[in-house]
């Protein structure tokens, strides 16, 4: 693994990590962040439809984008569930993205923005 690559990885684990202690934060239960912290990749079913909407379903779970505007969103109208939603997608694509699991394109389930899962990992 290259330099750039272990500072890209570092600098997701550092969000990961933001997002446990935000979710710490809400106050609820560690073992329900343990089950929904899992939940975003029931988006990877969307692959039983083929590869452009099983591309398309996991990266609406998987979108930092998306993630901070549920934050937003929910920090606007004061709705909790709607901020810890964003939370968890947030921590989750960055702790896939350590492992080099990025957005997915729709060529197939291991072709990603960061590149081949299992050729190169960022």
């Amino acid at each position: 693994m290259n330099t750039m690559k272990k500072v890209i990885a570092l600098e997701e684990f550092i969000m990961f990590a933001a997002s446990i202690v935000v979710l710490y934060e809400f106050g609820l239960p560690w073992w329900t962040f343990l089950i929904l912290f899992l939940g975003p990749d029931i988006s990877m079913l969307g692959y039983l439809a083929g590869n452009k909407v099983g591309a398309i379903t996991y990266n609406l779970f998987h979108h930092k984008g998306i993630a901070i505007l549920l934050i937003a969103i929910g920090f606007y109208f004061e709705s909790d569930l709607i901020g810890f939603a964003g939370v968890i997608l947030f921590g989750h694509s960055s702790m896939d993205r350590c492992f080099g699991y990025g957005l997915k394109l729709f060529d197939g389930f291991k072709f990603t923005h960061l590149g081949v899962i299992g050729k190169s990992k960022i």
